[in-house]
């Protein structure tokens, strides 16, 4: 891993700006596609990140920010979501639009179920009803290593 945020690795997350925040999107733009999982674990990840983080290199569409969003819809799959700066070929597009609650969690996915639910606590003292959780994975595994911290944001959809 190259520590000084080179094209090939994560760059270092700050969890200022994400944590306890209400963020609003108009049409941010994303490509969209699946990944398999089993009971939530997910099975191709890496070749579903790699073919299209080639179609983003190409056409110049990376983001300084790289988010990267799970929608962990099913035991079997999850949709992801990687933001772009442009519309890309051959790729599947999509936009999100709406209010979303943010809050950062640091440490091992095995306290996934706990975030959750501590996430959906805050929404509710927020005054608010989450309609979609997304999941917001700061960092891939070798960097999370490499960094001594694993941040997973957690992003609920609000009405209103």
């Amino acid at each position: 891993m190259n520590t000084n945020n080179s094209e090939e690795c994560c760059p270092r997350f700050n969890p200022e700006p994400w944590d306890e925040q209400e963020i609003t999107w108009q049409d941010k733009r994303f490509v969209q596609d699946h990944v398999t999982s089993f009971f939530h674990i997910p099975l191709n990840f890496g070749a579903v990140m790699t073919r299209n983080d080639k179609l983003i290199r190409a056409a110049d569409a990376r983001t300084e920010t790289r988010i990267i969003l799970a929608d962990e819809n099913s035991l079997w799959g999850a949709d992801v979501y990687i933001e772009v700066s442009r519309d890309i070929a051959n790729a599947g597009m999509t936009t999100l639009s709406g209010t979303f609650l943010s809050k950062v969690f640091e440490g091992p996915y095995r306290n996934m179920r706990e975030w959750i639910e501590e996430m959906q606590a805050y929404v509710a003292a927020e005054g608010k009803h989450a309609s979609k959780l997304y999941f917001y994975y700061t960092t891939c595994p070798k960097c999370a290593k490499e960094y001594g911290e694993n941040y997973v944001v957690i992003l609920a959809q609000v009405d209103g």
